[in-house]
Order: C-alpha cells, then structure tokens, then sequence
C-alpha cells in the first residue's frame, strides 16, 4: 500500500473528506511528528528523514531542495495544499519524475476575504480603535473611507478577481495589472488595465495578488513605493519575496505610504525585532489569509484527489506544475 504524509499543520490528525479519499484511493496516511515541519525551518537533512517512506505528500511550507529531492528516490507527488510552489526546485523535481501539482481553485476566496479584512483594517483603525476602548481613552478619530476611492490590483489572477467582485461591490474603483487578462471578467466588472507604474500613481490603496518568481522577487522596491500616490496604503497576502521589507519600512516610516497590512513577510515567521512590530500603521497577521475553516478542507480535497488521481493513471491537467511530464510519466 502506497504511503501519502499529510502535512499542513492545519489538516493534521483530523477526520476530513480528504482523509477519506486518499484512504478510499488506497493510500496509508502518516503525518510528520513535529507539527511544525510544514513551516520549512527543517534542515535538508531533517526533511529527507522525514519524508524517506512516502510515494506522495499533501505538501505545505517545505523546502524540497534539489539534494532532498535527489535522496527521496519513492517520492512521486508533491501535492502542494495551496497555489505557490516558491520552495521546491520545479527543475530538479521534473529531472526526477516527480509531479508537482497546486490546489488552483481551494483557497482564492479565502486570500481575497483576508486581504479585504486587512484593508478594512488599516482604513478603519480597527485594532487602535479596540485597544483605547478597551483602555477608556475613547478616541473617536476619524477613519478613511473605502467608497468612492480607487483600488489597485497587481495580478488579476484568481484571487485578484475575487478581490475586484468584493472591492467592486463596496464602490471602489479598479485598477489593475495582469499579463493574461480575463477580458470578459475585466469587461463585466469595469476594470481599467493600465501599466503598473499608472496604477500606482493613481491607487489609493494597492493589492499585491501575483506568484513568486525570478520576475517578481523584490519587484516592490524603493523605486516602485515612490511611484505610489502619497498617502496610499498597501496590502500583501502574496508573497514576502515580492517586497523589499526595508524599503516598505522606509516608506512608511517617512509616510510616504500612510499604512500596510501584511500576511506575508521576506522571513517567517516574522523576528521579534523586525521594525515593523514597532509601527502602528501597520496591521500584521502571520501568512494564514489561504487558510480558513472551509479553506483547508477545499485545499486538502484538491490535494488529495490530484494524488488518488495520478495513482489511477489519470493526468489533473489544471493542478500539475511540470506539465511536461505527462506523455511518459507513470506512477
């Protein structure tokens, strides 16, 4: 019987649809003994150890490095319960006949709600506003409104679209950025495609929503914040590598950029000492807008029929990364 790990911290050791199709599929389910394995803080060595025993893996944060790919010579499916795949070497995977695949349609809705509560967030005071209650400071300041203003959308993937329907439907204007537009999407929802460089100039607020990749990796820098309108305000559910943290923190610290919420930073989890835990115009939350409560039952679902599926022989063309492996590749 082939062995499948199950890893997310999320879906450990608990009764779920996805536990019963892999069982269903024929597959023994382990999981890892330290709960935090998925997090990726593991050495190469540490990971290989874990993972010799499995033919696949409903995958989280782990790093599958070339060495810990070349040393797990059973492994035949990384099933990664979400859409980024920034931690495994892609080439080396595909060299070595192992199929990559992403859960594309389990967790958009989640990131787009998460991004919209971060930017209620920062434009509301919420959390400044909780604690001097709490204390009976009873500040009654005046908050920014989100009707009537302009929303920038870098990436008009999924979740950027499932941002616009919500940012549309509270009166915003959008602007977006996307290389492969979804024309009729952009044409129902009265979306502008304009260069990013425009879209900063003219956002009150900026919405970063596209894959980390040797093209994105720092691509907001010094240069791109000083394009933003003054006073804008900027949120990251993506990816911390696509942000130079201490050129955000310039910019908000000069402020230039009046606020951020961020789920995603360039090192997680975020050090005690990172200046942005110093900084009250920012709101912080620790990389779980992909995951709620229906969010990583849809994601295991995914994961977890991709793994059923490839062992049956049958090839889950919208989920697989390395496509080229699909003409000669058998479990």
């Amino acid at each position: 019987m082939p062995t499948v790990m199950i890893c997310p911290e999320a879906q450990l050791h608990k009764p779920a649809p996805y536990v019963d199709i892999l069982q269903e599929g024929g597959f023994d389910i382990i999981y890892p003994k330290d709960p935090t394995f998925t997090r990726g803080h593991f050495s190469d060595n540490d990971t290989i150890d874990v993972l010799k025993s499995c033919d696949a893996v409903v995958a989280g944060g782990e790093v599958f490095s070339e060495s810990v790919l070349e040393s797990l010579p059973k492994l035949r499916v990384i099933a990664r319960s979400g859409v980024g795949y920034d931690k495994v070497n892609v080439p080396a995977a595909t060299r070595l006949d192992k199929v990559l695949t992403i859960t594309p349609n389990g967790n958009y809705d989640a990131v787009a709600e998460h991004a919209i509560s971060l930017l209620f967030a920062i434009t509301k005071n919420t959390i400044a506003n909780d604690h001097t209650t709490r204390n009976g400071t009873w500040i009654r300041s005046l908050t920014r409104p989100l009707r009537g203003t302009t929303l920038g959308i870098v990436g008009l993937g999924r979740i950027g679209r499932s941002v616009a329907t919500r940012a549309g439907a509270m009166g915003m204007s959008l602007v977006a950025t996307e290389l492969y537009p979804d024309m009729s999407f952009v044409e129902t929802h009265n979306i502008s495609l304009i260069p990013i460089e425009e879209l900063l100039s003219q956002s009150d607020y900026v919405t970063v929503h596209c894959p980390a990749n040797e093209d994105t990796y720092g691509m907001f820098n010094k240069h791109l914040f000083s394009l933003m309108k003054k006073g804008s305000m900027f949120i990251n559910t993506a990816r911390g590598s696509l942000v130079v943290e201490n050129d955000l923190i310039e910019a908000l610290n000069s402020g230039h950029i009046a606020g951020a919420g961020l789920d995603v930073f360039e090192t997680e989890p975020v050090d005690s000492n990172n200046p942005l835990n110093q900084l009250n115009t920012v709101v912080l939350s620790p990389h779980v807008a992909g995951e709620d409560e229906q969010s990583t039952i849809d994601m295991g679902v995914e994961a977890a029929t991709c793994i059923v599926n490839l062992y049956r022989g049958e090839w889950p063309d919208d989920a697989v990364v390395n496509k080229e492996l699909k003409d000669n590749w058998s479990w």
